[in-house]
């Protein structure tokens, strides 16, 4: 079993922060469209992005040759390393205060805001949280909270943890995650972790049943459902989190209901169960 590195090492990465400048433009926001089977013909230059697509930009980018086991972490990189082996998306939420427009430039600062550890049932847990400002022409535009959990290998017949879904959705798209939707995904957010595409690495290393549905994707097929649903609706803020891990080739719903300045998001694996929840507040 992998040892948790000591958490007074790992606080020294507190505060911590990088820059990058990079222009928006609208060939990765019309992939992604393509991608979630979404009209992309408003996607030009001086159109708003749509709200958490800034994730197709300002990508982390290290060296083939640095890359860890498992193709995402980079072992004395930005992000500390924490020791364990299975790196995971926990929450997170963001607060608009405009549109990013697409053909400008932006800017992304990100800072390690907090560093945790604690211990789960499966063994102990350290939880990394970043904080990204994205500007463009001087404003504040997008402020976003990440949270990332690092954790043990697998124990022998360890089973998440899995709640109830809502049943009363007023809103609802199917999604079949094949290998195909998976690494579209992973390729426009230059994802190069292993539990995305490389099945024989999930059953024979992390312990999974089959390719995992990326937790930032979940997230953003909640906000496009809330696009459909609500068009025209600018939104203030969205938290979310996840519940349970969701595998390729199982489907899943996304699923809604409106509320009064908002609505309530969530996904709905192929047995009822909760895999990931958000709140949207309108402006």
């Amino acid at each position: 079993m992998a040892q948790a590195s000591p958490i007074d090492v790992l606080r020294q990465a507190i505060g911590k922060s990088l820059e990058a400048d990079e222009p928006i433009a609208a060939v990765p926001a019309r992939h992604l469209a393509a991608t979630f089977d979404r009209d992309a013909g408003d996607l030009v230059e001086g159109a708003a992005l749509p709200p958490g697509w800034h994730w197709l930009y300002f990508l982390d980018a290290p060296d083939t040759q640095v890359l860890g086991t498992d193709g995402r972490t980079v072992p004395n990189g930005f992000l500390p390393d924490t020791g364990l082996p299975r790196r995971m998306w926990a929450s997170g939420s963001f607060v608009f205060h405009g549109d990013l427009l697409l053909g400008q430039g932006a800017q992304c600062t990100t800072r390690i805001a907090d560093i945790t550890r604690k211990q789960g049932r499966s063994g102990a847990l350290v939880f990394v949280t970043t904080e990204h400002a994205v500007r463009q022409g001087g404003r504040l535009v997008v402020e976003e909270r990440r949270n990332l959990v690092f954790r043990d290998a697998p124990q022998p017949g360890e089973q998440p943890r899995q709640d109830d879904a809502p049943g009363d959705a007023a809103w609802g798209r199917a999604v079949m995650p094949d290998p195909v939707l998976l690494f579209r995904f992973s390729a426009l957010t230059f994802n190069a972790h292993r539990i995305h595409y490389d099945a024989a690495y999930c059953h024979e290393v992390e312990g999974y049943p089959g390719l995992v549905v990326h937790g930032p994707m979940l997230a953003l097929l909640m906000l496009d459902l809330l696009g459909r649903e609500c068009p025209g609706r600018m939104l203030r803020r969205f938290d979310y989190r996840a519940a349970a891990p969701l595998f390729g080739g199982d489907g899943f719903t996304v699923c809604g209901k409106p509320h009064e300045g908002g609505a309530d998001l969530w996904i709905a694996g192929s047995q009822g169960q909760l895999a990931t929840a958000g709140t949207a507040v309108f402006a």
